[in-house]
């Protein structure tokens, strides 16, 4: 059970990552110019999600 909540939550990290560097970069999902603060905190917090469950889930095995 461990295992599964740490590959989720290292799949919707990953996701809200290529999600907001998209966006960064290309402007589609959320619009763009208007929320390049909210993009950069958004790579930021899903990096620390990514990097978390990464962690977690070595130290299970």
């Amino acid at each position: 059970m461990e295992k599964a909540l740490c590959y989720g939550a290292l799949g919707i990290g990953v996701l809200m990552l290529i999600v907001f560097l998209l966006d960064l970069v290309a402007g589609i999902p959320f619009g763009g110019d208007a929320f390049k603060t909210g993009d950069a905190f958004g790579l930021f917090a899903s990096a620390i999600v990514v990097y978390l469950a990464y962690n977690a889930s070595r130290d299970l095995k």
